[in-house]
């Protein structure tokens, strides 16, 4: 009677473990079908991690994609759907990353069938504006054309009205608006240039404004986030630093920013610094008698450049 009793908990507990297994499988088959569900969100967001800083961008990243995705839930479900452009105004200095989001966007939007190409074109003034009258309104609209299916990015956008009336810039800006409004649901347009500029160009057109929803903010790099980039650029090229190599990096940057309030140019000055200082640890290294793996990846704080 005593064996039975054993043997009959026994089986209880089988089953309850059983019935435990299958429910922990279960839960994992939803998560894992949940991942699945957002992995364009999960791979783009890998790759913003590894940049650095850039908190308002991610962060907005993901309220774009939900906004996209309860959209589409929306529509599958009979629902009237929220339409919005996307088309959006990047305000900073240079080297602060905007051309790489615009085009990990590019990749965002491709896989979430926004866009049907999801490829960058990156053009300045020169690309835009023409020799003379109706030549701007037919260079911008042949780059359009090119970037059809995915995102035109203009860097120094202001640029674009700095002549006055009768400069040819207006005349591409009133093309591009025209081509907002014809191809917004496959074509994205990015203004891109420095904060204070992008505001007053914003101000010459009272209808710009209200075309870009999107308006991010590409703060200057602290000088701990600067080493960390330089850290990552010299990484990449199998280099590194000393300690004192460091601080010497770090007595550039707070040099340079002491000379360019307005106009730091961050990321690009970054990896200036850290090519100046791979030639000159190569011309350090032609003295020596012998060069080893260590000699060669090590960077020396007398290799790291500081202008006067």
């Amino acid at each position: 009677m005593v064996q039975q009793s054993v043997t009959q908990r026994k089986g209880q507990i089988n089953i309850v473990l059983r019935q435990s297994e299958v429910l922990q499988e279960t839960a994992d088959a939803a998560l894992s079908e949940a991942t699945k569900k957002h992995m364009p969100l999960e791979r783009i967001q890998q790759e913003m991690e590894q940049l650095i800083g850039l908190k308002e961008m991610k962060y907005l990243l993901k309220e774009v994609y939900a906004w996209l995705y309860v959209n589409k839930c929306r529509e599958e479900n009979g629902l009237k759907q929220n339409t919005q452009a996307l088309h959006m105004m990047f305000k900073g200095n240079p080297g602060t990353g905007k051309t790489t989001v615009a085009r990990l966007l590019g990749t965002l939007f491709l896989e979430m069938n926004v866009l049907s190409k999801g490829h960058l074109i990156e053009v300045e003034r020169a690309d835009l504006v023409g020799e003379y009258i109706g030549h701007t309104a037919q260079k911008t609209r042949e780059l359009v054309k090119k970037a059809k299916g995915g995102i035109l990015f203009i860097d120094e956008a202001y640029s674009l009205a700095r002549g006055g009336e009768k400069d040819f810039g207006k005349e591409a800006i009133d093309t591009l608006v025209k081509a907002m409004e014809d191809h917004h649901k496959d074509f994205i347009l990015i203004l891109a240039g420095y904060s204070d500029e992008m505001e007053h160009f914003l101000s010459l057109n009272p209808g710009l404004p209200s075309r870009f929803p999107l308006v991010i903010d590409f703060p200057d790099y602290s000088n701990e986030q600067l080493l960390e980039i330089a850290k990552k650029m010299a990484a990449k090229r199998q280099y590194r630093f000393s300690r004192e190599t460091e601080w010497k990096l770090k007595q550039s940057f707070i040099k340079k920013r002491e000379r360019e309030t307005n106009a730091f140019s961050n990321g690009r000055f970054v990896r200036n610094i850290i090519e100046k200082a791979i030639r000159k640890q190569a011309v350090r290294l032609l003295q020596a008698d012998v060069i080893d793996r260590s000699a060669l990846e090590l960077l020396l704080p007398e290799d790291i450049p500081i202008e006067d």
